[in-house]
């Protein structure tokens, strides 16, 4: 991968303000934030859905007795 300078990237820089603007690329910027931003909050939106269904499937597939085996088994003896 080549090396940029610091010089290359004011360069590019330079060259993207000349071509869009400073008004074109400030919304542009705030259009990525907004974007961004939504992206993140719906994939955090998405591992909490994940994360409740998870639990509620493991409540769902917990069919035992949790009473101590003492208790069990004097029930059983009785």
């Amino acid at each position: 991968m080549p090396n940029i300078s610091p010089g290359s990237l004011l360069l590019i820089l330079v060259i993207v303000l000349v071509i869009f603007g400073t008004k074109r690329l400030r919304s542009l910027g705030s259009d990525l934030g907004g974007a961004v931003k939504g992206f993140r909050s719906a994939m955090s939106e998405a591992e909490a859905e994940d994360s409740a269904e998870q639990i509620e499937n493991s409540k769902a597939d917990a069919d035992f007795d949790s009473t101590p085996a003492e208790e069990h088994q004097e029930k059983k003896d009785a």
